[in-house]
């Protein structure tokens, strides 16, 4: 058994290896491309509700005084896609999570596209109803294979037993998965380095239940991502060379989505993205309080630039962020292990 796991182990992070030094080689010719066709992001300045960001935009001017690339989340796209094709293609473990991975791509790289090209109106991005319509036939698409292909009926509730809710609720429960994380790590993109380390441990964490539960091919798909996150992450910290742009947010979001439901882990989903909750949470909170009471609950949103507004360092917030997310992932595993996700051998 030992030998066994120890080949399993060795095979995920030699997958994970490849695609960080894929990823390494791809980025200068990304550089090259992202330079020569000016794939400038331009600076947020107004809410998906048309409100103005004053704050952030002050906070943020410094990075947008000079060219400030985006879309380098296609590196991860490409090696992820390349390194699993090549080396880990399972119709039963990695297809789906491949096909999600990909699938929110494609959303965020029609946003982005339109972000750097766009001009008047339109260069802000898609509208915030065509983007969600967008991931969320993703999601049910996704969801449709999920239950009639792979055959799954029921999430399990740690602690309890599984729930069976049936192949249309199944289906609902996955693209919600999949358009919530989507959205969550897309506003958790907002300072150097905060989204790609939070992705690395949630896919890491994600990865350790795969592989306790025997899912291997799916353990080396989540190590593969992480592998691409290394060398991202190694670029994006403060001050970041590039952003990965909704093109990267949107693949890691939904294929994080996916995974969570292969492990049968939907209910960990939020302790082991806890941040991803309370980032996207306090969002909400803010739109809904504006709208309703006309009164702001958080200086800016998300509480990442609240705690930029207040004082804190970009660096301080992104580290603390880690360790918080690191903690929540050791829960998450810990109740995997303890709760029945993970078969007792």
């Amino acid at each position: 058994m030992n030998d066994a796991v120890s080949q399993e182990t060795f095979f995920g992070l030699i997958l994970a290896l490849g695609t960080f030094l894929f990823s390494m080689f791809l980025t200068p010719i990304y550089t090259h491309f992202a330079y020569k066709y000016h794939w400038w992001k331009k600076q947020k300045k107004t809410t998906a509700t048309g409100d103005s960001l004053p704050i952030m935009t002050k906070l943020h001017a410094h990075k947008f005084k000079h060219v400030f690339p985006t879309m380098a989340g296609m590196i991860g796209v490409i090696a992820v896609f390349v390194v699993t094709y090549l080396c880990n293609w399972d119709r039963a473990e990695t297809w789906l999570p491949l096909a999600g991975f990909l699938g929110g791509a494609f959303v965020g790289f029609v946003d982005d596209l339109i972000n750097v090209f766009g001009t008047g109106k339109g260069a802000a991005g898609l509208r915030a109803p065509v983007k969600f319509f967008m991931i969320t036939m993703v999601g049910l698409l996704l969801g449709w294979y999920f239950v009639y292909k792979l055959g799954w009926t029921s999430i399990h509730l740690p602690f309890y037993g599984d729930f069976n809710w049936g192949p249309a609720i199944m289906m609902l429960v996955f693209a919600f998965a999949v358009v919530s994380t989507s959205n969550a790590v897309n506003i958790s993109d907002g300072l150097d380095g905060l989204a790609g380390g939070l992705m690395m441990i949630a896919y890491g964490a994600f990865g350790v239940i795969a592989l306790f539960r025997g899912q291997i091919q799916l353990f080396a798909f989540c190590m593969t991502v992480v592998g691409w996150l290394l060398s991202y992450v190694w670029f994006n910290v403060p001050p970041a060379r590039f952003m990965m742009g909704d093109v990267g947010s949107f693949a890691l979001g939904a294929g994080l989505g996916v995974v969570s439901m292969m492990t049968n882990s939907f209910f960990l989903l939020p302790i082991i993205g806890f941040l991803l909750v309370v980032e996207a949470g306090s969002s909400l909170i803010q739109m809904v309080s504006k709208k309703l009471f006309h009164k702001k609950i958080f200086l800016s949103a998300p509480i990442h630039h609240h705690l930029e507004a207040i004082g804190w360092g970009e660096a301080k917030i992104v580290m603390r962020f880690w360790i918080i997310a690191a903690v929540f992932a050791i829960i998450g595993i810990f109740i995997a292990m303890t709760g029945g996700i993970v078969p007792r051998i």
